[in-house]
């Protein structure tokens, strides 16, 4: 092999090596990888929600009207965007033809929102709220928030924070409407199972009024108590007297400090009925999970949060 021929094939080698370590040093960046962090503007929310569209609707009109625009802020120091407005429309989207409920609330003269692509100057904020039927007990729930320049009419998309942020309000607010009614059907049903028992114990008070030897009830009486309390005695080791201070301390309990509001119904909004002082008595009338319907000293019925009551010692 001449010298010539030798030198070709060196280079020819060292060409296919250095390409090699070429393709191993360059990274290789998957297209998901470089999608997650990219901001998607102006997606918007549509979200499924298990609850009928009443209580949506409710929950994102209370929303609405508000006054503030949670997911961005004018200055650093705010934690939401103050002094919007519920709209029943606005030239900033257009007209919505889709069908359901629809719901706007605006802030005018917003200065440069965060969380909006390239916003700049003062503008009106908006969002726009759609609920929507799906079902007998679900509810479809669209939310978008855009910023409009004043003079340029320029329209910034939202990255997303506006959106997530007014949905969070909703959706508690949903979820408190569901403990709410959740709360009040334990508390009618109590309610009724104590209607049935007060029924059934009037009604064996006045079988026994008619009973037509007072003398022979009386003995009668007399002996089951007498009865009972042998067999209070034996069961639990303690006298008839004893027993039954331990019932009444059952149902017995005091208002702790510093006081409670008397309510109406078993719910935070419910109308106050009196306030009661601490160290006041009460007696349990209905139980509930969260609440207990209560009977005062004077007479009077309501409702008292477990936490506001504390055991007699």
């Amino acid at each position: 092999m001449n010298a010539g021929k030798i030198v070709r094939t060196i280079e020819r080698r060292a060409g296919l090596m250095i390409a090699a370590f070429l393709l191993t040093a360059i990274p290789v960046t998957p297209a998901l990888g470089r999608e997650k962090n990219v901001l998607q503007y102006g997606a918007g929310l549509i979200v499924n929600i298990p609850s009928p569209t009443d209580e949506v609707a409710q929950a994102v009109e209370e929303v609405a009207q508000n006054t503030i625009i949670r997911g961005t802020k004018e200055y650093n120091k705010d934690e939401y965007v103050k002094g919007a407005e519920q709209a029943q429309s606005t030239p900033v989207f257009p007209k919505w033809t889709d069908g359901g409920k629809v719901f706007y609330k605006v802030r005018l003269h917003a200065l440069n929102p965060l969380n909006f692509k390239n916003s700049n100057d003062a503008g009106t904020l908006a969002v726009r709220y759609v609920v929507q039927p799906q079902g007998e007990k679900n509810t479809v729930l669209r939310i978008d928030a855009v910023f409009v320049e004043e003079f340029r009419r320029t329209v910034h998309q939202s990255n997303g924070s506006v959106e997530s942020s007014e949905y969070k309000d909703i959706q508690d607010r949903v979820q408190a409407a569901e403990l709410l009614k959740k709360e009040t059907a334990e508390a009618l049903e109590a309610k009724q199972e104590h209607d049935t028992k007060q029924k059934f114990e009037m009604e064996s008070n006045a079988n026994v009024a008619s009973t037509p030897s007072p003398d022979a009830e009386a003995k009668s009486a007399a002996a089951e108590a007498s009865t009972y309390e042998n067999s209070v005695l034996r069961e639990t080791g303690v006298s008839l007297e004893q027993h039954v201070a331990d019932l009444r301390r059952e149902v017995q309990r005091l208002v702790r400090q510093p006081g409670a509001p008397l309510k109406s119904a078993p719910f935070r909004t419910a109308s106050t009925l009196s306030s009661l002082d601490p160290g006041a008595e009460v007696l349990i009338v209905i139980s509930t999970r969260y609440w207990y319907g209560v009977e005062t000293h004077d007479g009077q019925h309501g409702w008292l949060r477990r936490d506001q009551l504390e055991e007699v010692r």
